[in-house]
């Protein structure tokens, strides 16, 4: 089996987790896609599909978001994709544990606390494969003329990292899992009209909060992108540990780890008590419906408190917050 400083492809070691030698880590230069390229390589037999492989990348050409979308890829931040062995079904839940878990990564955690303890919006989990946080604007001071033009937009979300899971199959039996996050780290993408691709997003990088917070700070105090590695890779693997003992192949009532789970949710939600209108879209016609947030069930579905107090639950859908004065 090659040595680690082998899958390097050539690159420092000091990029390559050596430390963690279960995960058979690959560093690349560029990548088309680190998840296209994790599937190909279990699917066509280059990978073991019965162990863990991660693969990262200091930048990708053709970086994949949800729904097909693109992922813009600058040097200096973190594209990073695991292939984990998994057999049972993968539910929506995945992806909201995965970013329950990123969020308690020590880079993350600091930054919180120097956000609350500023009076701003900390890093939060958005519904349903996204880190950041929403900025809210003030309704002070505003004229009557502006409160009602602010009343019909809708406030942008600043997006720090992207959750893309995708399953792999073998002869059309599932084989595993493979799990991409993009962090932006020192880099922020220019999200054009086209990139934007009509979500209401503005990017935003660990460097961005560092500024932020401390605007006259003279040089970034954030981890190396080798860390990141070694905490992203760890909580991923947290995340599919906590998944597989959710007991989610057994649907007969909650387990105290889900409820756990549910809470710890909670905690971290970035669309917790914000008004939002939720687009679908069903034999080609385009439905929207407004409510307020209000967590998820136990199947990972988004809960939306309408205004004739129904709770709906969402499965999928584009999620726009409107803007309360």
């Amino acid at each position: 089996m090659p040595t680690l400083a082998h899958l390097s492809d050539g690159l420092p070691h000091s990029l390559v987790l050596d430390h963690l030698p279960e995960l058979n880590h690959r560093h690349l230069i560029s990548s088309g896609s680190t998840n296209s390229q994790l599937i190909a390589d279990v699917q066509n037999g280059t990978l073991n599909a019965a162990e863990m492989h991660l693969l990262t990348a200091e930048t990708q050409s053709a970086g994949r978001g949800q729904h097909g979308r693109s992922w813009q890829s600058p040097r200096g931040n973190v594209y990073l994709s695991l292939y984990y062995p998994v057999h049972m079904p993968i539910s929506g839940l995945l992806s909201l544990i995965i970013g329950v878990e990123l969020a308690k990564m020590p880079v993350i955690q600091v930054l919180n606390e120097q956000l609350c303890a500023q009076g701003l919006t900390p890093i939060g989990v958005k519904w349903a494969n996204d880190l950041g946080f929403y900025s809210h604007h003030s309704a002070l001071n505003l004229s009557e003329k502006e409160t009602h033009k602010k009343a019909n937009q809708t406030l942008p979300f600043h997006k720090l990292a992207g959750i893309l899971i995708e399953p792999v199959t073998q002869a059309g039996k599932l084989v595993g899992v493979v799990m991409g996050v993009g962090l932006n780290v020192q880099a922020t993408p220019k999200l054009t009209a086209q990139t934007c691709e009509g979500m209401s997003y503005q990017a935003i990088s660990l460097q961005d909060i560092e500024r932020i917070l401390e605007p006259k700070a003279p040089a970034s105090s954030l981890p190396s992108l080798r860390e990141l590695y070694q905490q992203m890779s760890k909580a991923l693997m947290a995340a599919m540990t906590r998944f597989e003992h959710l007991g989610l192949e057994k649907p007969t009532g909650q387990t105290y780890n889900l409820d756990s789970f549910l809470k710890q949710f909670d905690s971290m939600d970035a669309l917790a008590g914000l008004r939002l209108r939720v687009t679908q879209e069903h034999n080609g016609k385009t439905d929207s419906i407004t409510g307020y947030a209000c967590g998820i069930d136990t199947h990972g579905c988004l809960q939306l408190r309408q205004d004739n107090g129904n709770i709906s639950a969402l499965f999928t859908g584009r999620i726009d917050v409107i803007y309360q004065v």
